[in-house]
């Protein structure tokens, strides 16, 4: 999964550049947005996708536990409370 989200980051980083629409105004998505303004719109859509799959895949399971803490089952956890 590291790698694919690592080769996934970096096509994002390559496709950011946007070379190939750059100055182009036509033609007008719906007949009022420009195609470049268009292009980034979708760009960070994807860029939103890619941080959701980063949270998903490493986002730590222990955070979620919903149960609160007593001090008893830190002190047996081997915390001690500062």
């Amino acid at each position: 999964m590291k790698w694919l989200l690592g080769i996934l980051t970096l096509l994002l980083i390559v496709l950011h550049q946007d070379l190939w629409f750059w100055g182009e105004t036509k033609p007008l998505i719906g007949g009022f947005l420009p195609i470049g303004l268009w292009y980034h719109a979708v760009f960070c859509v994807a860029a939103s996708l890619l941080l959701a799959l980063f949270v998903y895949s490493a986002w730590p399971t222990y955070l979620e536990d919903a149960e609160p803490e007593t001090p008893e089952a830190r002190k047996a956890e081997g915390y001690e409370g500062h």
